[in-house]
Parts: C-alpha cells; sequence; structure tokens
C-alpha cells in the first residue's frame, strides 16, 4: 500500500505514541498533558499506512537568538520512522513536506538535536552549534583560585523556582546565538516537570541558585546519582542546567557543585564550549572533556537568513551556494555589508567562495568559519583570502550554544 505523506490529523497523544515508537520507547501517560500543552497541530506531518499513522515530523515554533538579534525558527521535533516502515524514502517526503511548509510560512531557518547526524546532512542542515561535556573528579576538582564569596548559594523548591529561573535564562539568552525563547508552557514541561522515568537511575532535581545583593543572577539544575564500581559506591553529582547572568556567579555555582560533599564526581552533558571552567580549572586535563555535535541548522532561504543576522565587519562577499534539495537557494548571492547591516541580493559577478548549503548552516551563528570550512574541504575559495574574509564578517563574541534539547 502506498504511504500517505500528509498533514497530521489526529490527538496529540496518537502523535506522541508513534513519535516514541519510532525511538524504540513507549509513551508515558504522565508525559501526555505535557505535550499536549506544547504540541503545535497545524506543523504537524504524519506517515499513514490506511489508518495506521508510522511516521512523524513535528514543529516548535521559537524565537532563535542569533548574532544581532532573533528570528522565528523551526524547531524540528520527534521526527521517526516505525522500524517496519524503514528504507522506502518516508523520511524524505516527510522532510520535503516540511521544509517546503517552513518556506511558504516565511521561517528563514529550521533548528533540530539530530540522533544520527548522517540523516540530516541529507537534507541540508549544517553543524551549527557545539557542546562540552565534563566528568569531573571530585578530588581533582579545585579551582586556580578559590574565590571569596561574593553572594550566596540557596536551594529553592521548584515554586520558587519558576519564580527566579526565568529571568536569568531570559537575560543570558540574548547575548548568545543558539538559545531559544523559553514559554511557561515550555518551562513548566520540560524544565520544572520531574516523571521519574527522565531520571535514568538518579534521584529527583535539586534546584539553587546564586544571589548577590538580593538578586538572583545564576542557578544550577541538577540530580545525584548512586553506583558502585571496583572501589566501591559512588555518588555523581549530574548536572542538566547551569546558567548566569555574570562571571563570577557562575564561578561561584560551580565551586558549590564541586564541593557538594559525599560525591565522588561532577558529570554535565551540556555546557558551553567556553565555560568559564576550563579556563579556571586548576588540573583542565582532569575535566573529563569532550566535545560533541548539538543543534544543527537548516537554512531555508538564503537571502532572508542572511539579511536577518548583523555582522562584525563591513563587506562585500559573493557566495555560490548549492542546494539539492532546496533548489530556490542555489546560485550566487551577493552580501554586501555597510555599518553592520546587511543587503543580499542574487550576483553575476565572479564568486568569492564556492559552498554547499550545509556550509552556511555551520557558519550562520558563528559556529564554525569560512577558513576551517575551507581546511576541511567543504567551502572552495576561488578568491585569495575570501574564506578569511568571510570570517570577519561572520565573527561572534562568543560561540554559539543551546542549553537544552527539544
Amino acid at each position: 500500500m502506498e504511504i500517505d505523506v500528509r498533514g497530521f490529523t489526529g490527538e496529540p497523544r496518537q502523535f506522541l505514541e508513534a513519535g516514541e515508537l519510532a525511538f524504540g520507547d513507549r509513551a508515558h501517560d504522565d508525559d501526555v498533558p505535557a505535550f499536549e500543552s506544547l504540541f503545535e497541530p497545524d506543523r504537524a506531518i504524519g506517515a499513514y499506512d490506511g489508518d495506521r499513522l508510522v511516521g512523524t515530523a513535528g514543529i516548535f515554533s521559537f524565537d532563535l537568538t542569533i548574532p544581532g538579534g532573533v528570528m522565528p525558527s523551526a524547531g524540528v521535533t520527534l521526527v521517526g520512522v516505525h522500524p517496519t516502515h524503514r528504507r522506502r524514502g518516508i523520511l524524505r517526503r516527510m522532510m520535503r513536506a516540511q521544509l517546503d511548509h517552513v518556506h511558504e510560512r516565511g521561517e528563514a531557518t529550521a533548528i533540530l538535536w539530530a540522533s544520527e547526524g548522517s540523516i540530516y546532512q541529507r537534507f541540508g542542515y549544517g553543524l551549527g552549534t557545539m557542546l562540552t561535556r565534563l566528568s569531573i573528579e571530585r578530588d581533582r576538582s579545585a579551582l586556580r583560585r578559590p574565590l571569596e564569596p561574593s553572594g550566596i548559594v540557596r536551594f529553592v523548591d521548584v515554586a520558587d523556582a519558576k519564580r527566579v529561573l526565568p529571568p536569568v535564562y531570559d537575560a543570558v539568552a540574548p547575548t548568545r546565538p543558539g538559545f531559544f525563547a523559553r514559554t511557561p508552557a515550555f518551562w513548566d514541561a520540560d524544565i520544572f516537570r520531574d516523571p521519574e522515568h527522565w531520571r535514568r537511575g538518579a534521584g529527583p532535581a535539586f534546584y539553587v541558585v546564586h544571589e548577590a545583593d538580593g538578586q538572583v543572577d545564576g542557578y544550577a539544575r541538577y540530580r545525584i546519582r548512586e553506583s558502585s564500581d571496583q572501589d566501591g559506591p559512588r555518588r555523581i553529582v549530574i548536572l542538566t542546567e547551569k546558567l548566569a547572568t555574570n562571571p563570577i556567579a557562575d564561578l561561584e555555582l560551580w565551586q558549590f557543585l564541586v564541593g557538594i560533599d559525599l560525591v565522588s564526581s561532577i558529570d554535565a552533558w551540556n555546557v558551553a564550549p567556553d565555560d568559564p571552567i576550563l579556563l579556571n580549572a586548576l588540573e583542565p586535563r582532569r575535566l573529563g572533556m569532550g566535545l560533541a555535535d548539538a543543534v544543527w541548522l537548516r537554512v531555508v532561504d538564503v537571502a532572508a537568513a542572511l539579511t536577518q543576522r548583523r555582522y562584525a565587519a563591513d563587506g562585500r562577499l559573493v557566495l555560490d551556494v548549492t542546494d539539492e534539495f532546496c533548489p530556490w537557494n542555489a546560485g550566487r548571492w551577493a552580501l554586501a555589508v555597510e555599518g553592520g547591516m546587511p543587503i543580499v541580493e542574487q550576483a553575476t559577478d565572479a564568486p568569492d567562495l564556492a559552498c554547499d548549503i550545509t556550509d552556511i548552516g555551520a557558519a550562520y551563528l558563528g559556529g564554525i568559519g569560512f577558513t576551517a570550512l575551507a581546511d576541511a574541504a567543504r567551502v572552495r575559495e576561488l578568491q585569495p583570502g575570501a574564506a578569511l574574509r568571510a570570517d570577519v564578517l561572520f565573527r561572534t563574541p562568543r560561540p554559539p550554544w543551546c542549553p537544552k534539547v527539544f
């Protein structure tokens, strides 16, 4: 029977159950209300085998921080095909329908966290942000200069956390590309909700805040997991999120975390690539540091995307772009920047750089430079010095980072 790919019609629970099954999991009853609060039915695509839903592709409508501002972006989520229906081109058809819809809606970019990076590069997604993983042995966690406290760190319950955490996030989000604005529904569904099946053997979440002069300027959310090895029992701090509006608050939160008694290590799956701990640890090589891919970004409309961001310098660059999946992006595009403000238009003069749309996605938030892309034999420099000129234009003060999977 022919698989029908079309707009989803049905209850949110059906979409969630089908999506979870594609990932080899089962939806929990207590996940349904939270999912319903975020679900956007008009942005959901289903693949149907008769009346059976065998594939899903959803979107959260986000406001994404980009260099110099904020723009609407499609947050792609819960994309999957049931194991019984793989290798039939269903995913490609869902991606086709989804990107066409995003383009028609006027969103210039789409973003996602990939289950496998190889999947989405086929559809034009580039590696937009990176994350750092840490596994810090507590007996090797000293800071190079112990801090004299400038404020206090205190525990808060969930009710207080709902009041004081979002303002910190909202203050940090505009300062770093890759953040997306969190709605109250998102905070409740993905941050403050704490079902046991999310804990992976760890305990309930703790919330601590850093407070100076009566103002909360940072927070951390963590769990404690108990395990054992050949040396006996181990208690591990699992850091799930840490944000601060200033460096001192950030470091004092770290000093609190590495100083928690009766634990052996601190594991953090996702901290910023330039987290201050990297330059403040007494023994940096004992941080157990690793780098991994995070958000993948798809430039859906080259002209609109390049026009909406801001640039670090003035200049002109002509890009010869290839885009097999969204051919409206293919061709030569001139980016002219004056006073940090861009004008983007189609060009006929000789190009400076030849690149694929995935390369524009990788460079868009400032995470990967054109020189690095050229060194990786992805971007071709057609005019001497063009990659360096592009790096100067696209440079950002901080590397992009996204603190939360969606």
